[in-house]
């Protein structure tokens, strides 16, 4: 059955396990060394310095720099990966039957079970970051996970959120304010009827079908998509992206409002926020005057150095994602570059539980075109201190009926890990317990996933051989390292805005909708209380 696999899920959530080949897009340098590790060369390096700088582009990047500029702050954001623009008929993202180098990020780990890889290097869209009993998939691209997530665009019911979250977030407010700011921007929505009637979206009806079958709760899920692309495709005006799950890796025809065309187009709009893309940050430091100095490499697409820079600002916001974020402020303590962190920083990590099956079944047809990305969902949030959701997850054009389709769980849990530096590796690592999310998952996902599944199914759970999360969270929580607004204790001008700021899990949701919605509040709060005194 592992021939079935293909997918955005398996390759991208179980680190490209998949016999169609897609275990050799993991980039490297061709000696298997990352491709930063080029020979020693002349440089220029350059200094800089701006009033506020963000570095990361997804949904913490995007809100805090439109929000800031929108509030008259000039605003540098800075972004490792590439632009990657979409429109019909485009062919910007790498399809998951046919990877190459555009898939993964020079630096991401060099090898796949153990097994060296060796491929040409590029800034693709995904870093796999490889720790102990967990690799976590972390996005690189202007934009970030929203280029190539699914887009379940999940908001938490208030039960289950004020379980896992600091009740003075105050759900009520977020619930009226920010949830539907975000659901605004984004323009959520879910799938017409007209769109899922039709034979490609047969695997969804299959699914809703046996959800309903086992009693359990169903629900379309909104999507940050213009349906209306999938009903181009559908009558012929589009190749295929939507209605036959090609969209796996990035959705070609465009129609998905990912951060980029939203929050991003609309802050560079202002004028007042310029965009950096091929932009690493390697270290980041406090100066004597209280300034924040980051080194910074410029690069071409291959990763090669074409500039060091130092970028001084008063203010930096730290939204490079949950693993990327939490790692350079460790690094930086463990260097000494600042001084005083509170202790707390790199514990807290959780994976929100992800658990990702394949499912064959001889009796149920999911059709030859699985359309996607996301239709229906099983929010089992009735009990908070269990909640978990299912969803199905469609599979890209196989060159065979493989009977097959995906299943996506993900649910609240306690298992914490830590990101620590390690002396050996001479870096911060995930740290992960080996029994990590097991409660959550063998007490609760599985079962929903077996009973939705039917007594006939084949289920292959790729997390039981490969465990790996796209959902990274914590690592500087709100609570013990930041304040509600993402502001780090005792560090003037430091702020942690992205799923490093998170308590480890965003309450049986996915994280994009809580994330937004947590530095929409934020922003509201500093632009009234900051701007004009830190800021």
């Amino acid at each position: 059955m592992s021939g079935a696999l293909p997918t955005r899920r398996t390759f991208l959530k179980a680190a490209a396990v998949t016999a169609a080949g897609a275990a050799g897009a993991i980039a490297v340098s061709a000696n298997g060394t990352p491709a930063s590790a080029a020979p020693t060369r002349r440089v220029r390096r350059t200094r800089e310095e701006h009033r506020v700088v963000v570095v990361g582009s997804g949904f913490g990047g995007g809100v805090s720099a439109l929000r800031l500029a929108q509030a008259g702050v000039p605003v540098l954001m800075l972004e490792r990966g590439k632009r990657w623009p979409t429109g019909p008929n485009s062919e910007t993202f790498p399809r998951a039957l046919s990877p190459d180098k555009r898939m993964l990020w020079h630096e991401s780990t060099p090898n796949l079970f153990g097994k060296p890889l060796s491929v040409e290097p590029y800034v693709g869209l995904f870093e796999s970051v490889a720790g102990e009993n967990m690799t976590a998939l972390c996005p690189a691209g202007l934009g970030g996970g929203s280029l190539v997530y699914q887009g379940m665009t999940l908001q938490p019911s208030e039960a289950v959120f004020n379980e896992h979250f600091p009740n003075a977030l105050d759900w009520q407010l977020m619930n009226r304010v920010h949830y539907p700011r975000v659901a605004e921007m984004l323009k959520v929505a879910v799938a017409p009827d007209s769109v899922v009637r039709s034979p490609q979206y047969l695997a969804p009806r299959q699914f809703a079908k046996r959800v309903r079958a086992e009693g359990l709760p169903l629900q379309k899920i909104p999507m940050p998509i213009d349906w209306g692309y999938a009903e181009a495709e559908l009558r012929g005006e589009m190749k295929p992206s939507y209605t036959n799950g090609d969209g796996a890796i990035g959705v070609n025809n465009g129609g998905k409002h990912s951060v980029d065309v939203t929050y991003i187009k609309q802050a560079e709009a202002t004028g007042l926020v310029t965009v950096r893309t091929l932009h690493t940050v390697r270290q980041v430091s406090r100066r004597k005057d209280g300034k924040w100095s980051l080194d910074v490499e410029r690069t071409d697409e291959t990763g090669k150095v074409l500039e060091h820079k130092e970028i001084v600002t008063k203010t930096l916001i730290m939204a490079a994602g949950s693993v990327n974020t939490t790692k350079l402020l460790v690094r930086a303590r463990e260097a000494g570059a600042i001084t005083d962190l509170p202790d707390g920083l790199g514990r807290g990590w959780g994976t929100n539980a992800d658990r990702i099956y394949t499912w064959t079944s001889p009796s149920i047809d999911f059709g030859t075109a699985q359309g996607g990305p996301v239709v229906y969902g099983s929010p089992n949030w009735s009990n908070p201190k269990s909640a978990f959701t299912v969803i199905q997850a469609s599979l890209p054009p196989m060159p065979v009926y493989a009977g097959t389709t995906m299943l996506v769980g993900f649910g609240v849990s306690s298992g914490r890990g830590v990101i620590s530096y390690d002396s050996r590796a001479g870096d911060a690592i995930i740290k992960w317990p080996h029994e990590g999310d097991s409660e959550i998952q063998t007490k609760h996902i599985d079962g929903a996933v077996r009973r939705i599944a039917g007594p006939d199914a084949i289920l292959t759970d790729t997390n039981a051989f490969f465990p790996s999360t796209w959902h990274a969270l914590g690592g500087a929580n709100m609570g013990t390292v930041c304040d509600l607004e993402g502001r780090v204790k005792g560090q003037p001008g430091l702020y942690v805005l992205d799923g490093a700021l998170m308590p480890g899990t965003t309450a049986a949701c996915n994280p994009s909708m809580t994330i937004a919605a947590v530095a929409e509040r934020a922003l509201d709060h500093i632009v009234a209380k900051d701007v004009g005194a830190t800021i």
